[in-house]
């Protein structure tokens, strides 16, 4: 049953109070009233019992002092005791036929009063009369006499104690009297140790009769603490019956089904009728009875009917006519009066769909819902048991972490269903290669990873390795669309390379990040030194945060020549980093850890700001080229700070020259185009930098006009060298530069030979070595002469 169905339990206290106990305070929260009433009913069955005990004993006194009081006396005393026990009587049988005819409130409620109106008085008015003997007959006699009438009065003392326990207070005053009387004739015959024996046997009876009563009474409260519990009980299985959507099952000694519900047989598909008297384990089991082959959960629960065992929220798999269901059941054993065992009763639910709903998030929990692939959690389960294979075993295990090249690219210009489409199948690629020694799972977006439980054999982890590059690498076609990524791999190996999962997670990392470093399609080892470089890295990326504040940056700038006059018509601004921790750092090593932070978003403003303000100090001719990342152009207000730079520094906007590289249309290729398409309706230009080394594409060329494009100086280098392959490169790109009316700037030219052939070739601007290195801010300004233009000699010096 549910928690709002729980039963309360009445309190019981730990020790009554005395004045409970007899009857003086109703303390507590038991039902007084009813336990008065039971009290009364009690003593009403031993009425003949006193009777017959207080007649025969009566006489023996009668018998013992005739003849010293004188039978006058004696008949007297004889008369009134057995009037008084003739009375009770009496009452007791009224109060009896009063109590058959009314209800058990009624009882209750009356059952106190009936007790003090009779009991109390009959009690008292016995000890009184028992007290006569003691203190009037006794004095007369012998000590002997006295001391056997105090034996008989100390054996009814004691017999009120032990059958009179519902009226301790009565008995308590009974004892007193007695007590009292016993002590007079042995006070008149200087009997002191008789005197102090029998005052310490009332204190013993009256504590006695306290003790014994107050068991009695904690009893009684136990009792009927357990009646109204199933009181309770009965209430709520009838509620149970009526509202819940559980049902009640009984079964009898054979396991067959009796007094089926409407709703048990609504469970078993059948009217209750159809079901009344069959085998409950048959009627569950379907069409596996015959064959005896049941669910595990099936022979649990048969077991338990068989050893007549409580069961409490056993879940069993059933068969409902063909239905596979899972129910939820309890049971406990059921016995007569006599204790013997006559069946099974319980309670039971289905518990399907919760089951269902259960089995979902555990899979949910351990799965990737896209590729159905084990996910983090599940992958970091298989590396530790691997781990432990291999520690007990003494062999190896590995971890090859999997990262997609180019998928990025992918998910930014085909939208992220048509990723994971692709996703998907590489899943189902991975799956193809691995087997029972390997688990493949994803760690989330384009990585994966495989778990190898035993690689003691190297050269399998290297040709896995392999495999999974070229399988990953072969063209995917996803929605008309035919596409190619590729993967790098990392692998660590346990427990060489990592005790734990988490240091060989690590460590797999680490190799994975190498060979992305690398450029991709490649697999990488970890080797201890990836740790040096991983902290360097960190150290590295610590003192990067800082830079700005510590002004450890400064411009420099490299001069841009025209082909054929060799004039200066621009600086490319170039920035360059004095670490104070780490002096110079190569701008190779410190702006992709940039990019990566987004450090490159305010490295990249205070860059713009700066170069604007030093364009300032040139001739009016004299543009300014800055490098813009893909992350500032994602920015929302690039554009406003391009407005703000300006307006700070005074430059004309056409002086202004952005430099961007193909990378920029890789990711949210719309929101950079507009960035930039917002920028040159200010009148600054756009120059498309190392064209051809990326993702060329010449659709980008004609949505975007850029006015320059620069020829990267790896085709400069192979022109130079007689590579027809470069050559037609640069041809194309000039030829394609004029039909679109752009210029063409050739970057990295360190000879004249080289200067002569870029000039041949059709390139309109030169930039490289051989015109000038990046220089600071002041040797730019130095090469113009006094009157605004270039000094050649300072320019090739």
């Amino acid at each position: 049953m549910s928690d709002q169905h729980s039963l309360p339990t009445p309190p019981i206290e730990q020790e009554l109070p005395v004045s409970a106990v007899l009857g003086l305070s109703e303390k507590g929260q038991a039902d007084w009233p009813r336990l008065r009433g039971l009290e009364t009913q009690e003593l009403s069955r031993l009425t003949f019992h006193r009777l017959y005990v207080h007649a025969i004993v009566g006489l023996f006194v009668a018998h013992m002092y005739m003849a010293v009081v004188g039978p006058v006396w004696v008949g007297l005393w004889l008369l009134t005791l057995a009037i008084v026990q003739i009375t009770g009587m009496q009452a007791d049988k009224r109060h009896h036929a009063r109590a058959s005819g009314t209800g058990a409130i009624s009882r209750a409620r009356t059952g106190k009063l009936a007790k003090s109106n009779h009991h109390s008085l009959t009690a008292i008015a016995s000890a009184v009369l028992w007290a006569v003997p003691l203190a009037v007959f006794a004095p007369f006699g012998s000590v002997e006499s006295a001391v056997t009438l105090m034996v008989i009065i100390a054996t009814l003392m004691a017999a009120r104690v032990f059958f009179y326990t519902t009226t301790p207070l009565n008995m308590v005053i009974a004892s007193l009297i007695n007590g009292a009387a016993g002590c007079v004739p042995f006070v008149i015959m200087s009997q002191w140790e008789i005197v102090t024996g029998v005052v310490l046997f009332t204190i013993c009876t009256m504590l006695g009769a306290i003790e014994v009563g107050r068991a009695h009474m904690e009893a009684r409260i136990a009792e009927n603490a357990i009646i109204e519990k199933e009181e309770v009980v009965s209430l709520l299985l009838r509620e149970f019956e009526e509202n819940e959507a559980d049902w009640l099952w009984e079964i009898d000694t054979r396991r067959r089904l009796q007094s089926v519900s409407p709703r048990f047989a609504f469970a078993l598909d059948a009217t209750d009728k159809e079901v009344e008297g069959k085998p409950l384990l048959a009627l569950i089991a379907g069409d596996k009875w015959e064959s005896g082959d049941f669910p595990p959960s099936l022979h649990e629960l048969a077991e338990k009917l068989r050893n007549r065992e409580n069961f409490s929220n056993l879940t069993v798999q059933v068969s409902i006519k063909g239905e596979e269901r899972w129910w939820e059941l309890s049971g406990t054993p059921i016995r007569d009066e006599r204790g013997k065992f006559t069946g099974f009763r319980g309670v039971g639910s289905d518990v399907t769909e919760q089951r269902q709903s259960s089995e979902k998030i555990k899979y949910l929990a351990r799965y990737d819902t896209l590729t159905s692939l084990p996910n983090r959690l599940m992958l970091t389960e298989a590396l530790g048991d691997a781990l432990e294979y291999a520690q007990h075993w003494r062999t190896r295990c590995a971890l090859m972490m999997i990262d997609l090249d180019r998928f990025k690219a992918v998910n930014d210009s085909l939208g992220h269903i048509t990723g994971d489409k692709l996703l998907a199948q590489v899943s189902s690629r991975l799956q193809a290669l691995t087997g029972e020694n390997a688990v493949v799972g994803r760690l989330g977006g384009d990585e994966f990873a495989v778990v190898i439980r035993d690689a003691s054999n190297l050269n399998y982890l290297r040709g896995l390795a392999s495999r999974v590059i070229e399988t990953l690498s072969e063209p995917y076609h996803v929605d008309n669309h035919t596409l190619y990524v590729g993967a790098s791999v990392g692998s660590a190996i346990g427990p060489r390379d990592g005790r734990t999962v988490e240091e060989l997670m690590r460590n797999a990392d680490l190799a994975l990040y190498r060979a992305k470093d690398a450029g991709g399609g490649e697999h990488c080892r970890f080797e201890p030194v990836l740790h040096a470089s991983a902290e360097e890295r960190r150290q590295l990326e610590s003192s990067l945060r800082k830079a700005l504040g510590l002004d450890e940056f400064v411009l420099h700038y490299q001069p841009v020549v025209d082909a054929r006059s060799e004039a200066i018509v621009s600086f490319e601004a170039l920035v360059r980093w004095n670490s104070s921790e780490h002096g110079f750092v190569s701008p190779g090593k410190f702006i992709p850890l940039a990019e990566d932070t987004r450090l490159i978003v305010p490295i990249g403003q205070w860059v713009l700001r700066q170069a604007c303000f030093e364009a300032r100090t040139w001739p009016d001719h004299v543009k300014v080229n800055v490098n813009v990342s893909p992350e500032q152009l994602l920015e929302p207000n690039f554009h406003q700070e391009v407005v703000d730079t300006l307006a700070a520094s005074g430059l004309r906007p056409e002086r202004l020259e952005i430099e961007v590289t193909e990378s920029i249309f890789l990711r949210d290729a719309s929101v950079a185009r507009n960035a930039l398409e917002q920028v040159m309706a200010l009148g600054c230009s756009i120059a498309l930098d190392d064209f051809g080394t990326g993702y060329s594409s010449l659709g980008y060329l004609r949505k975007l006009r850029f006015s320059t494009i620069k020829v990267d100086r790896t085709f400069v280098q192979g022109a130079s060298q007689g590579a027809n392959e470069s050559l037609a490169i640069i041809n194309a790109v000039v030829a394609m530069a004029k039909s679109l009316d752009m210029t063409t700037t050739a970057e990295g030219v360190e000879s004249a030979e080289e200067a002569e052939l870029i000039r041949n070739l059709g390139c309109d601007k030169i930039q490289g070595f051989y015109f000038g290195r990046p220089m600071a801010s002041e040797d730019a300004r130095g090469l113009f002469t006094r009157d605004g233009l270039p000094d050649p000699r300072r320019l090739r010096a």
